[in-house]
């Protein structure tokens, strides 16, 4: 980061130019017309070269020594070198000559009227009036017909020639200067510059046309002064406009932001404001027959220097944040609040400026920001779940929230993640994409590392007071977890494995935790069938439900949902224990009037269980036919009949085996071996044909 502050500073243009006034929405201010003299072109070296040949003509030989002296051992002075040509030759106080025109001065002088002198013009450019542009331009063309003609000097004509070019170099440091701040002069006087700069243009053209008529150039005295090429420096002035509009130094902010980002958002909201007052005041003056897209070159001009800029700050070791923000304005700034903003939309689309940066230096930034931001994202989820850890050791309540317990740990998480690929799709939606994915990926690690940490607290901290009332808001988290997942990153309602799977069993672990001590309660009562031989079992069964009964509402810190799930949990428990106790072969019954009833017994104890767990929210309809069917093959006592039943109920629960079967057979006493073997057979066709996604016989163990 020292080296990219150093870079900044050290940007060219970042010191404050002197002389021109400030741009709209920014302090720093343009060059001073004097600098375009170090851009002139060619025509200007031809026009400045003439002045001291044309000193050391009208001057004593003595003068024309020095002068020549002069020449070999130093550069010209500059301006007030050229305008020195006017100090020979000027008419002494009371003088004759030309008055000065009345009237519109920009007015092309009448065939008959004499044009204005040298020094007359010259005085009106010092007092920057354009309208001497016609004049000088018809002086140009007199010199060049008196070339022509032949009946001056050679001498004369280098003289006269002098004059005119040292007043072509005021007109164009007057013209120039008004261009290069066109947004801080009045309207009026730009159009007068636009239309001087036009003027010369068309110039240049007829100049060149008459150059190629005329065809080899002949003998003449006069030194080619055209093209002129104004638009030329004046697209050169554009250019070191932009460059040091941009490069000006960020002034500091109160935001915290990066040296690079001042940088970004400096350059960024001086080019927007600076095309959009192109747009709307410079654009409607320029002149038709220049052929320029004004618009276009100054937007050139700006986006050549912001890419050149961005490339510089590209090559540095960039933090994460100037990863960012780079990516950022290269990414969606540039193109969207600037190219494509309502003001300027319009004339850049035509333009084509392109990137910031190449293709290639763009993917490679990706791929720098999408390792940092993942890498970020691990960090900050890890030591969130660090931080929620401690809190279980510590023994700390969980919060309420809707009267449920409730943990921030999922909120924590889903931001990480949301924020992780919220920035990414900042830059571009493709970018969003390709974060997501491995984002979910780190989120489903997290997951795992998540279940581990609460495992763990389920086996070190079971003495402590919040245990169970952090199990139950940890319980809680998964419905967070599950809900941003269907609807906020929109997966599909059936979600992989790999995330889920975490979450099923730390909803899993939990409920065993919560519901161990009631089903220890349990365990006695459902004994007491087997211990009395299934005598009065509807009393049994009663206290059993009176037990859960009682039980249920220290589970209403579960959201609702997960209550539900729970007396699933218990549902299938009592299902499970009750076949269990079918299962211990403690009653053997040979009268079928006994099987009969205990037939009408488990039917009466299966109502019981199906309606109370409904009535508490179970909605475990798989478990309906579970005991009826037990109930219905220990009252038939047609073989075939039974074997009927037993097919059925295979298809039913997969999991039902032979040793099953034959647990539930031996309670009918009445059967051959025979008929035993032959109903178990029927097993042999269906007996793993199908897979059971819900266990209910594979929970329990037959002798």
């Amino acid at each position: 980061m020292l080296k990219m502050m150093t870079f900044f500073q050290g940007l060219p243009g970042q010191h404050t130019a002197s002389g021109g006034p400030d741009l709209p929405g920014s302090s720093q201010k343009l060059p001073s017309t004097s600098e375009v003299e170090s851009e002139a072109s060619m025509s200007e070296a031809s026009s400045e070269d003439l002045v001291p040949t044309l000193e050391a003509a009208g001057a004593p030989d003595r003068d024309k020594e020095e002068a020549l002296k002069k020449k070999k051992k130093k550069k010209s002075k500059g301006l007030a070198s050229v305008l020195s040509v006017f100090t020979k030759g000027r008419r002494k106080k009371g003088q004759p000559g030309s008055a000065e025109p009345e009237g519109d001065p920009g007015a092309r002088p009448e065939p008959s009227a004499p044009l204005p002198t040298a020094e007359e013009l010259k005085a009106e450019l010092e007092r920057g009036r354009l309208e001497a542009a016609r004049p000088l331009l018809a002086l140009e063309r007199e010199l060049a017909a008196a070339a022509a003609a032949g009946g001056e000097s050679a001498e004369e004509l280098v003289r006269r020639q002098s004059k005119v070019e040292a007043l072509y170099v005021l007109l164009r440091e007057q013209v120039l200067g008004v261009l290069r701040r066109p947004l801080d002069v009045a309207p009026e006087r730009l159009r007068q510059a636009l239309q001087v700069l036009a003027e010369q243009e068309r110039e240049d053209r007829r100049a060149a046309a008459a150059a190629a008529a005329a065809g080899a150039p002949g003998g003449s005295a006069l030194v080619a002064a055209r093209p002129r090429r104004w638009l030329q420096l004046w697209r050169r002035a554009v250019a070191q406009a932009a460059q040091e509009r941009l490069g000006a130094r960020p002034p500091a902010d109160a935001e915290g932001r990066s040296e690079a980002e001042r940088a970004f958002l400096h350059m960024g909201r001086a080019m927007k404001e600076d095309l959009e007052a192109v747009v709307e005041r410079l654009k409607p003056l320029f002149p038709a027959d220049l052929d320029v897209d004004v618009v276009a070159a100054y937007a050139e001009s700006y986006h050549e220097h912001f890419a050149a800029q961005l490339a510089a700050v590209a090559q540095f070791e960039l933090c994460e944040r100037d990863t960012y923000m780079l990516l950022l304005w290269v990414q969606n700034l540039y193109p969207n609040d600037i190219i494509n903003s309502p003001k300027l939309a319009g004339d850049l689309q035509r333009v084509q400026l392109g990137s910031l940066l190449p293709p290639r230096q763009i993917r490679l930034l990706e791929a720098t920001f999408l390792s940092n931001e993942v890498a970020s994202v691990k960090e900050l989820m890890a030591r969130a779940l660090e931080l929620e850890s401690q809190r279980w050791a510590r023994d700390v309540a969980p919060q309420r929230l809707d009267s449920h317990y409730h943990s921030e740990l999922a909120i924590d998480i889903i931001q990480i993640i949301s924020q992780g690929q919220a920035k990414a799709e900042s830059i571009t939606l493709d970018l969003g994409v390709q974060i997501k994915n491995v984002l979910l990926l780190e989120l489903a690690a997290f997951l795992r590392s998540y279940q581990r940490a609460f495992d763990e607290f389920l086996e070190r901290c079971k003495q402590l007071r919040n245990y169970r009332a952090n199990v139950m808001a940890n319980i809680n988290n998964c419905l967070s977890f599950r809900t941003a997942m269907e609807q906020k990153w929109q997966i599909l309602q059936d979600l992989p494995g790999h995330l889920m799977g975490p979450l099923s069993e730390l909803k899993s672990h939990g409920f065993d935790t919560l519901l161990q001590s009631l089903f220890g309660d349990l365990k006695p009562l459902f004994k007491r069938f087997t211990q009395t031989r299934w005598v009065a079992p509807a009393q049994t069964l009663g206290d059993i439900i009176s037990t859960v009964g009682e039980r249920l509402p220290e589970f209403s810190k579960l959201h609702d949902c997960f209550q539900k799930e729970l007396m699933e949990v218990v549902h299938l428990h009592l299902v499970k224990e009750y076949i269990i106790r079918l299962s211990k072969r403690s009653v053997v019954l040979k009268v079928v009037e006994q099987q009969r009833q205990l037939a009408e017994h488990i039917l009466a104890n299966a109502e019981v269980i199906q309606r109370f767990c409904t009535q508490n929210g179970s909605s475990a309809t798989w478990l309906h036919h579970a005991l009826p069917t037990l109930a219905e093959i220990i009252r038939l006592q047609d073989p075939s009949a039974i074997k009927i039943e037993v097919a059925t109920y295979a298809t039913r629960y997969p999991d039902f085996s032979k040793g099953h079967l034959s647990a539930i057979l031996a309670i009918k006493g009445n059967l051959s071996s025979n008929e035993v073997k032959s109903i178990r057979s029927i097993l042999d066709v269906s007996e793993g044909m199908q897979q059971s996604s819900k266990p209910l016989f594979s929970l329990i163990k037959v002798g």
